[in-house]
């Protein structure tokens, strides 16, 4: 037996590649084939964009917390969101939420600290890059980290959510994103936050920059490992 696991998702992309992660990588941890049962809710992505605009965090959590629990009573046993931009809404999400949750942020952070990186570029929406999800969560690991730079900000959260996340992935995409990482690299940073769960359909390690820390599937992984370990008893 696993422990279920709950998708909160946002954007069709990044929890496709969350999904999907979780349910190829469960056959190495359980077999053939195998894989926990997963459960996945979302509302309409324009419903968070529209709350994400006017700076609404609390209406975000509304949302978060509307898919937690249609999926606590499908089941599931903790949740997981593979969107890192609403992730802002935690602080309101969590006194609320009938389940517990896996923070993106936290896996990441720890993730890089394992490895052995000390500074961090941030990359994501600009949502996300103007927010405390990851600095916070860096920081609390003892890691340094850089966010991109106003026009960076603007360029990449462009193509986040008028490319990636309606699928269209262009080379001039890749090459804006090996500009910024680029950047960061000169800046001191040894690793790289693929901070938006749809950066890692066209960035990944052979050609960053930087080393990357893929949210999306080491998120789907510690989920695994959670959903695993957690009904083992281990």
């Amino acid at each position: 037996m696993t422990q279920h696991i709950g998708i909160v998702a946002c954007s069709a992309e990044g929890a496709a590649l969350c999904y999907k992660t979780i349910c190829v990588e469960g056959a190495a941890l359980m077999g053939p084939h195998a894989h926990p049962e997963v459960s996945l809710h979302t509302h309409s992505l324009a419903d968070y964009v529209e709350r994400l605009d006017r700076g609404d965090r609390a209406g975000v959590a509304e949302l978060m917390l509307s898919s937690a629990n249609k999926l606590a009573r499908a089941g599931a046993d903790f949740l997981i969101c593979p969107d890192n931009t609403i992730h802002q809404a935690m602080s309101f999400v969590l006194p609320h939420s009938p389940l517990p949750w896996l923070h993106i942020a936290e896996v990441v952070a720890a993730e890089a600290r394992t490895r052995g990186y000390r500074k961090l570029g941030i990359t994501g929406t600009r949502w996300l890059v103007d927010s405390e999800v990851y600095p916070e969560k860096i920081e609390a690991e003892g890691l340094a980290w850089l966010r991109p730079t106003e026009t960076e900000r603007d360029e990449t959260s462009r193509i986040i959510m008028d490319e990636l996340v309606q699928s269209r992935f262009t080379p001039q995409g890749i090459a804006t994103f090996q500009r910024v990482m680029g950047r960061m690299k000169e800046q001191g940073c040894d690793a790289v936050v693929l901070g938006c769960t749809e950066i890692p359909l066209i960035m990944n390690d052979g050609n960053s920059p930087l080393p990357t820390l893929d949210s999306t599937r080491l998120l789907a992984r510690a989920a695994l490992k959670r959903s695993v370990t957690a009904a083992s008893g281990r």
